[in-house]
């Protein structure tokens, strides 16, 4: 099938390159205009758009979807499909375009996480499993008809990274499946339950603020959940510290939520609502991650040190 591929970030990038080793054609490439990053401010490309251009593959950059040229270009292309990865909401005027639709990969088993961080809800929320779910577009934010879906487990210490990256690859090798059959006519989409569908918004400031008048296995999760990007909060000694890796431990004890109970040369407990977290990777503000071990050898915490207490 001729296909337009649209998508932005590294999640996207798996799909993109999955789709050139296919024997779809992929006619084109849409993604963000380049933006100034970095302290420097210099022109960065998308992940997608950097990849494209190695395979010398057409980008486009529109800066608004009601572009009459832009629309008109994906027109010309006369393409089967579409195929948005972590990208923006299509107006209809495009998704319907391609005679076959548009085709979306999602980071979750479908209706659950409708939204844009579906992969760190599932870990912030401690479920043991995810997945991805290929579906057709529609009017709604992730409520099209589904197309496949293929699970996976979330172990007890995963990272939204880790999952992040394990899902990128099930997501491609899924969208290749689903176009191949849509392309045969052998697939039948199946609607979805809205009556079990959850949320997964946006994650802000005060989602990454940690709780840790919470139990240790939530804020463990929330913890994991943020990991590595935007990163879990908190503060101690007026400093500002993310909280990047992290283990529940036992305390036979119960101590005041936030109190630092142990301190180690590799890594320093806090005590939670109940049990604590033994940190393992922080990043103070400014600063590059480090892992607790050298983070302890340039900064000094002590046994009965607190993090403060702050409510979301």
């Amino acid at each position: 099938m001729k296909i337009v591929f649209m998508g932005t970030p590294d999640f996207a990038v798996e799909s993109l390159k999955a789709l050139i080793k296919s024997s779809h054609e992929v006619c084109a490439v849409v993604t963000i205009p380049d933006k100034k990053q970095g302290r420097g401010l210099k022109i960065k490309s998308s992940p997608v758009k950097q990849f494209a251009e190695k395979y010398h593959i057409s980008v486009l950059q529109p800066e608004s979807f009601k572009d009459s040229d832009f629309i008109e270009q994906l027109r010309n292309y006369s393409t089967d499909c579409f195929v948005v990865v972590a990208f923006k909401i299509l107006p209809k005027e495009i998704f319907t375009i391609p005679k076959l639709g548009t085709v979306n990969v999602h980071g979750s088993l479908l209706p659950a996480y409708r939204g844009a961080a579906p992969i760190n809800w599932a870990i912030m929320n401690g479920d043991l499993e995810s997945g991805v779910t290929t579906m057709l577009i529609d009017s709604k934010v992730d409520t099209g008809d589904m197309l496949l879906q293929d699970k996976t487990i979330i172990s007890e210490n995963m990272t939204a990274g880790e999952l992040h990256d394990i899902l990128a690859e099930k997501g491609a090798a899924l969208l290749v499946q689903s176009l191949d059959k849509l392309a045969a006519g052998v697939i039948n989409p199946i609607a979805q339950d809205n009556t079990k569908a959850t949320k997964a918004p946006k994650i802000n400031n005060l989602t990454a603020l940690i709780d840790l008048e919470k139990p240790a296995r939530d804020v463990h999760n929330q913890i994991r959940g943020l990991s590595p990007y935007p990163g879990a909060y908190s503060f101690v000694n007026d400093k500002k510290i993310k909280l990047l890796q992290s283990e529940v431990i036992i305390s036979p004890k119960k101590e005041s939520a936030g109190k630092i109970i142990e301190v180690t040369d590799k890594s320093f407990s806090i005590a939670c609502e109940n049990n604590a977290i033994k940190i393992l990777q922080v990043q103070l503000e400014g600063k590059r991650k480090m892992t607790s071990r050298d983070f302890l050898n340039g900064y000094k915490l002590t046994v009965g040190d607190c993090f403060k207490i702050i409510k979301p």
